[in-house]
């Protein structure tokens, strides 16, 4: 069975807590009863008291018959607090590993949603669910049965043991309970009504306070402090208010509730009721002790009981966010012809379209073909889809109409660790882990050898930098060096050569990088490029104008197509943007240093 199997994943006749909790229910059960049976032995020592006093106000008793009871009494209790203990034992170690299969069935369900899915979600979201939400599980797991345990074991045991002793003191006893039990009724209605706002003013606020600590430099460099604190502040006062409202009603009903079953008013219903039962001769003063002795700690338990309810409303959130992320929709292998294996490194693009909004298409009936060893730009303006068309090639998600083919396979029969095998990425947004510059260049190629590691630093021109760090190839990204937006791409760059795709795709790969680097970095990945299929996403069109093929995208569809002159020569789109550019003086310059 599969670890997001053994968490029920996808179950929605079940509710979200009942979900996750699935594969430890049964232990949590088993702490459940062990902690109910220890509360009820705990509380023969009262009954040990009474029975000792009614022994000692009893004729002909004495003391050596109190013995037993005393002893008895002791026993109970430490046979109790050793079940206790044992309960909260089974507890722990069951929400030991729900909280580890948890976060491995997020892990392993993560790494088989669309990579475009991570662009649409903010990092506090994710973070919510692993840290926060599986958080808050503890309690349910590790804390809510044994204190539902303690609490429901001391509260029946207390009713049945003062039903025995007199039927009638027992029903005066329970008089303050019911009143309780509306209040508090009342008070969880009221709540419950704002614990969705309340969860959402959470969520907010992680994202929130992600996004500011990531645009503080952003903010320092253009002084936009009043605006980068304002959302932030926006989202601590909507929670201010949903926390508001989620609070005030409880205030007053849970303290009237608190009101009528604190020990001292049960105590006083008791001893008055007790007072005219013995008047009136219906029983002794020493069958009061009992009552007195028992009826009042039954407030603990049923407070506990009512705080522990809050805290279930809280679980039923985070396991709520918790099964949607493991519910999260992943990229399917195509049945039909599943596990196949590309041919050549020839790719076609068919009838090609993808939104977001059906009504709003991003590309539209887009078809191409890149033949292996050529090279192939993209151009067009903002918005016409190009980075979209990038993705798609790369899988991150899949298109809404048409076919992408690799090698005569259909992207979606190739398995995912052997589509990332035939085609690297250069990205603009480079993503690096928080490891050695060594294990970054060779993420994609853990066995490569230390020279396969350089020699792919060299061709993307970054080995010199991280040969002048202390630490060389052993140092740490984040802690023993900070590379530059350029040095990043560069840093990808080379990632992508060790791997050694036949296909690369690469969307502005050399944007951070300086006018020296940049016309460096374009060699070596020209030297790189020969005998494979290579697709450059361009806004500079300079950068691209050896290209084999050029395609112009505008509003998402292919408006024109050709080599560079030919484009020129139609006086079309490409060539409204070449003179938009500027870039005439680029192309003279060009043809001076080629002859």
């Amino acid at each position: 069975m599969s670890v997001e199997q053994g968490v029920a994943v996808q179950q929605p006749a079940k509710g979200p807590v009942a979900a996750v909790l699935a594969p430890i229910r049964g232990r949590l059960i088993v702490a459940g009863l062990l902690a109910a049976l220890g509360a009820m032995l705990s509380l023969a020592p009262l009954a040990a008291i009474a029975e000792v006093a009614r022994l000692a106000f009893a004729e002909g008793q004495g003391v050596a018959q109190a013995w037993p009871v005393i002893v008895l009494g002791l026993g109970c209790l430490f046979v109790g607090m050793a079940l206790i203990s044992l309960g909260d034992l089974v507890a722990h170690l069951a929400d030991n590993h729900i909280t580890g299969t948890l976060r491995l069935a997020i892990i392993r369900r993560l790494a088989r949603v669309p990579l475009g899915w991570f662009t649409s979600r903010a990092s506090g979201e994710v973070k919510q669910a692993m840290q926060d939400d599986i958080g808050i599980l503890h309690s349910l797991t590790a804390h809510f049965y044994t204190t539902l345990g303690r609490s429901a074991g001391a509260v029946l045991a207390s009713i049945i043991y003062l039903f025995a002793m007199d039927w009638r003191m027992a029903l005066v006893s329970m008089l303050p309970f019911p009143l309780f039990f509306l209040f508090f009724a009342r008070a969880h209605q009221a709540s419950a009504r704002n614990m969705q706002a309340f969860g959402a003013g959470m969520g907010r606020i992680n994202q929130a306070v992600v996004e500011f600590v990531n645009g503080i430099p952003v903010v320092k460099a253009f002084g936009g402090q009043r605006k980068a604190h304002g959302s932030y502040r926006e989202a601590v006062d909507a929670f201010a208010a949903a926390f508001t409202d989620f609070t005030r009603p409880l205030v007053s009903a849970m303290a009237n509730a608190n009101a009528m079953i604190a020990p001292v008013s049960v105590l006083g219903v008791v001893l008055a009721f007790g007072t005219l039962f013995v008047g009136l001769g219906w029983i002794t003063p020493v069958q009061v002790l009992p009552f007195a002795l028992v009826a009042p700690g039954i407030c603990a338990p049923l407070l506990l009981l009512a705080y522990i309810t809050h805290d279930l409303n809280n679980a039923t959130g985070a396991a709520q966010r918790v099964q949607a992320l493991l519910n999260t929709a992943v990229l399917e292998t195509d049945g039909q012809g599943a596990g196949k294996l590309p041919v050549d490194a020839r790719i076609e693009v068919q009838g090609l379209g993808y939104h977001y909004d059906p009504r709003n298409p991003v590309l539209s009936e887009v078809s191409f073909t890149l033949e292996p060893g050529t090279v192939t730009a993209v151009v067009g303006a903002s918005g016409a889809g190009k980075s979209t068309l990038a993705r798609l090639l790369l899988r991150f998600f899949d298109p809404s109409a048409g076919r992408i083919t690799l090698g005569g396979a259909d992207l979606r029969q190739i398995d995912s660790a052997q589509l990332y095998r035939r085609i690297g990425f250069v990205l603009q947004d480079v993503r690096l882990i928080h490891a050695s510059v060594r294990e970054n260049i060779a993420l994609g190629r853990p066995s490569a050898s230390q020279e396969q590691i350089e020699a792919a630093a060299r061709i993307a021109n970054i080995h010199e930098r991280i040969l002048a760090q202390p630490r060389g190839y052993d140092a740490v990204i984040g802690e023993d060096v900070q590379f530059s937006g350029g040095e990043l791409q560069r840093l990808s760059i080379a990632r992508a050569v060790l791997l050694d795709p036949p296909v690369l795709v690469l969307d502005e790969a050399t944007a951070a990088a300086d006018a020296e680097n940049e016309v460096k970095l374009q060699q070596a990945l020209s030297r790189f490029a020969r005998g494979r299929t290579l697709l450059v996403i361009a806004h500079r069109l300079d950068t691209v104008m050896h290209a084999d093929q050029i395609l112009v995208l505008d509003q998402g569809t292919v408006a024109e197509r050709g080599n560079h002159d030919e484009l020129l020569a139609r006086r079309g789109l490409y060539a409204r943007l070449w003179a938009a550019g500027g870039y005439a003086k680029t192309r003279a310059t060009a043809q001076v240093e080629e002859h």
